[in-house]
């Protein structure tokens, strides 16, 4: 899975961000490795720095799961770690709905039956 970082220009991408968002991306979303090609995380300051709030830091995950059309899930927190963990917590339902739909249409028997 490869992790591409992107910030606003009130965000700086250092070397502790990159890390801390791996970090969490891997833990969380892990299990899907083999499944996605492609992570892309967009990191934004909300109101610009101008003021401190309850969501004052916004992440967007952009995924791309091999076989499936592009998933994105957008969280806000009031800190750039908090963001990101309700991203990839989002991200990580999107992907097991999409993905266990998937799997159900290869050959699974629903729950009516053969049709």
């Amino acid at each position: 899975m490869n992790i591409y970082l992107n910030t606003d220009n009130h965000i700086q991408a250092t070397d502790n961000l990159r890390t801390e968002v791996d970090e969490t991306l891997t833990q969380i979303l892990g299990r899907f490795e083999d499944r996605l090609t492609r992570l892309e995380v967009h990191l934004a300051d909300v109101d610009g720095s101008k003021k401190h709030g309850e969501a004052d830091k916004r992440c967007t995950l952009e995924s791309r799961p091999a076989g499936l059309k592009p998933l994105t899930v957008t969280a806000e927190g009031p800190n750039l770690t908090q963001a990101v963990r309700a991203a990839a917590e989002k991200l990580k339902s999107a992907l097991e709905s999409a993905l266990g739909k998937l799997s159900n249409q290869k050959g699974s028997v629903s729950m009516a039956g053969p049709q």
